[in-house]
């Protein structure tokens, strides 16, 4: 993939760009979660709604930190966050929501926490290889395929 030129300042940079914005969202979050705090002491009560909402900016936070450590996004972080955030909407509004959005939003919950299972599974039981012997492998197939169309000749 090295051989296209220019292909190396492209790919600096989008990351440079990726950077950038996982900087800004870290910032932001930081920032929510500071206010958070200052609210929690002002009113002097914290509520489980406010956990929760800390709990998302801690996870928001580690898949930042990850994302920037090795360049990659486990799609668990995500799905987490999912979790996380509608374990937060009913608590929230359980009021207002009638049974059948409760049972879709706790359907919808129970899904993506069987989705994370088996990704976890899939991982364990059928592991890849990481991206660089991927497109090694991919390399070294092409120049095969080109040994080999060039001994048919």
């Amino acid at each position: 993939m090295e051989h296209y030129p220019g292909l190396r300042t492209v790919k600096r940079s989008i990351r440079m760009t990726e950077v950038i914005g996982l900087i800004i969202i870290a910032i932001a979050t930081v920032v929510a979660g500071a206010t958070e705090v200052i609210s929690m002491f002002k009113a002097m009560k914290v509520t489980l709604a406010d956990l929760l909402l800390m709990f998302l900016y801690l996870e928001v936070l580690a898949m930042v930190a990850i994302y920037l450590d090795s360049g990659k996004l486990p799609i668990r972080f995500p799905l987490y966050i999912a979790i996380i955030a509608l374990a937060r909407y009913l608590i929230l509004d359980m009021k207002n929501l009638d049974s059948m959005q409760i049972i879709a939003i706790s359907v919808t919950m129970v899904m993506i926490a069987a989705t994370v299972l088996i990704i976890r599974y899939g991982h364990l039981k059928l592991p890849y290889d990481d991206r660089n012997n991927l497109e090694r492998s991919l390399m070294n197939n092409e120049k095969s395929k080109d040994i080999q169309q060039e001994s048919d000749k």
